[in-house]
């Protein structure tokens, strides 16, 4: 299953505690201070991977701490520093941090620091002077920084197929890439978003939508947020229907009550499953939908392989323009 929303509870490494330590060597009468500082606690990264199933790590496990520096030593020695904490985010991954109200996007991969850990205390050494030779002073390490993230992913493909469930896109995208995903005659055949590539590029099949997915229908907009970071919308549009003008505005419609750019991307219109229906309908509902969308509209069965080939072919033109 695709995890695609999280909300973690992140501590960065508390700093170590300085501590009250004094010289006993031979040779010096009067000792002196010689506790050391504590070590610096571990700072959180977050480490950006091209893994969409990365948040499954956080599935049962929502709290997260750094290693604390260690405590200051004897002999004026450092406590080491807590090691640093690398938490793995998938590629495309919207991260809100509540205590700072702040947003990050991440689009690329690499680590990011998110949050620093405390200082370490200081050990009583520092705080010797004139007119305190022998100080019993010391300082506890400093708590590392803390928040509540909110992780949402959001997918990145070239291609994002959509439209009502049952039809064809999973059909199409397993022929097109080979992607494997499960398909069957029934709503909400896919339940989570399948991805392939195709020459290159990455292709999602974005699980059906219905009308009022925007207000949380249904699948509602769990999935609408995917379809904002493709290039590329390929709607399909099946001939099994029988009001394909209507089909088509259904799901515009939702597409646009989330996010009205959403109807600016450039978008492929495709009378699916033409093999279903007779010859003179698949006219008469290729002429309603080209009338509807404004657009050109590609013929597609997937039994008939010229008919995927030519889709394929003009799909790869349309991506390298």
């Amino acid at each position: 299953m695709l995890i695609d929303h999280v909300t973690l509870k992140i501590e960065a490494g508390k700093g170590g505690d300085g501590v009250v330590r004094w010289r006993r060597e031979h040779g010096i009468p009067f000792g002196g201070p010689a506790g050391g500082d504590g070590g610096k606690g571990g700072d959180v990264y977050f480490r950006i991977v091209r893994d969409i199933q990365a948040l499954s790590i956080y599935k049962h496990k929502k709290e997260w701490e750094a290693p604390a520096g260690v405590a200051g030593q004897k002999r004026s020695m450092h406590g080491a520093n807590g090691d640093d904490m690398y938490l793995v985010l998938p590629v495309g991954s919207v991260v809100y941090n509540r205590e700072y109200d702040k947003s990050y996007e991440f689009t690329e991969e690499g680590d990011f620091l998110v949050l620093r850990g405390g200082k370490g205390g200081l050990g009583n050494e520092q705080f010797k002077s004139a007119t305190n030779r022998a100080p019993k002073e010391f300082t506890k390490g400093e708590r590392g920084e803390f928040a509540t993230f909110d992780v949402e992913l959001k997918l990145i493909a070239d291609v994002g197929l959509i439209g009502l469930p049952n039809a064809g896109k999973s059909s199409l995208l397993n022929a097109l890439t080979r992607a494997g995903a499960k398909i069957g005659d029934y709503p909400f055949t896919t339940i989570e978003p399948n991805l392939g590539a195709y020459f290159g590029y990455v292709l999602a099949d974005i699980p059906g939508l219905i009308e009022g997915a925007s207000e949380g229908k249904g699948l509602g907009h769990k999935f609408l947020r995917h379809i904002t970071r493709t290039r590329v919308l390929v709607h399909l549009v099946s001939a099994e229907n029988e009001n394909v003008k209507e089909v088509y505005e259904t799901i515009r419609a939702e597409l646009g009550k989330y996010d009205k750019e959403l109807l600016k991307r450039e978008e492929i219109v495709v009378l699916s499953k033409v093999d279903t229906v007779s010859e003179s309908e698949v006219k008469d509902k290729l002429k309603i939908l080209k009338k509807a969308s404004g657009k050109d509209v590609a013929v597609l069965s997937l039994y008939q392989d010229e008919t995927v080939k030519e889709f394929g072919d003009m799909l790869v033109k349309k991506l390298k323009a």
